[in-house]
């Protein structure tokens, strides 16, 4: 089986910066003008629920659930044993999940540049990031601020769950109402981190919080959640609309791990992760990539890309709607 290529599927620029040769599309397709049947069709195919990364961020939660997490009955009241499990567990699932990522791709460099969006390696002379060093950096942010903040928001609802103080419905008592919000969770989980980012681009906030995640213009697999305290306790708040609707505590997991393992995709910097035998998988999104390139534009993931198109902030990938964005930087720097 032969070698896959990045030529095959994208061209690199004169600085080596790699773009696919198909530009990217609004999702949810088919959603404006409204077609049922296309947009049912195209949304049981999204890869977040039924692509290969997307079987490992459902199995995840599920598994934990069932194998790795207390009972409802332990955690009605906060104790350090609970908790303390909690936290390590998820400091695991980022270490192991990230870690892999960054292994491959970075540390044994197993394909060099094949699909890797910017040629650059990842800082390690760079006065802005903590000892001069991206990776340090990123580390310090995600295993510091953000698996805490994560397991802090799981703790909180987990005991909320136990102490009836949110709804709580069985599969049992309403199988299909629990499937439907169990699918809309990506959708959701997208929706809310696009209003929540546009607040982050808020010239205040963007100063003191969300520049620290912006460091990482070539980004790395930690930089995904390499965020100020701040912007992590903004990025989980989603958990709360669990809070409100009747749900189960395996749908809100699913939330919170889909929001902690999901950005991945949008900052692994490789397009596609090849191995050996001629196969390959999704490892990237070139959507949120142009986002960190460009800044200001494709602040929705690529599942609900269309509310970046809604509200004028889309960017396909090719030369006229980077020409569109730099004028717009431009007349925003002329205002400022």
């Amino acid at each position: 089986m032969g070698i896959i290529k990045d030529s095959d599927f994208g061209i690199r620029d004169k600085r080596g910066h790699w773009s696919p040769f198909k530009k990217l599309t609004i999702n949810p397709e088919y959603l404006l003008p409204f077609h049922f049947s296309k947009f049912l069709f195209k949304f049981i195919k999204d890869k977040f629920i039924f692509g290969f990364m997307g079987y490992i961020f459902i199995a995840m939660p599920i598994l934990c659930w069932l194998f790795l997490s207390p009972d409802l009955d332990t955690v009605k009241n906060f104790e350090i044993g609970w908790i303390l499990f909690i936290f390590i567990r998820n400091l695991a699932i980022i270490l192991i999940f990230f870690g892999f990522f960054h292994l491959r791709l970075y540390t044994f460099n197993t394909q060099g540049n094949e699909f890797k969006y910017n040629p650059k390696p990842l800082d390690k002379n760079n006065k802005k990031f903590f000892f001069n060093n991206q990776l340090i950096d990123n580390l310090f942010y995600t295993l510091c601020w953000g698996v805490p903040i994560w397991t802090f928001y799981e703790v909180l609802t987990l005991w909320a769950y136990a102490n009836n103080f949110i709804h709580y419905i069985t599969w049992e008592e309403a199988p299909i109402y629990c499937l439907i919000v169990f699918l809309l969770v990506t959708t959701f989980q997208g929706a809310q981190f696009y209003f929540v980012h546009r607040l982050l681009h808020w010239k205040p906030l963007y100063k003191y919080v969300h520049a620290v995640h912006h460091r990482n213009v070539n980004t790395g697999p930690f930089s995904g959640l390499s965020f100020h305290p701040i912007e992590h306790l903004l990025f989980f708040s989603g958990i709360f609309l669990f809070w409100i609707i009747p749900s189960n505590p395996i749908i809100a997991m699913w939330y919170l791990f889909f929001s902690a393992l999901s950005p991945i995709g949008g900052h692994s910097g490789y397009e596609k992760m090849i191995f050996k035998n001629g196969k390959s998988m999704p490892s990237g999104d070139y959507n949120h990539y142009l986002h960190h390139k460009y800044f200001e534009c494709n602040y929705a993931g690529a599942g609900v890309s269309i509310l970046d198109e809604i509200f004028g902030t889309f960017h396909d990938g090719s030369d006229g709607a980077t020409k569109k964005i730099m004028a717009r930087i431009k007349d925003k720097a002329h205002y400022l």
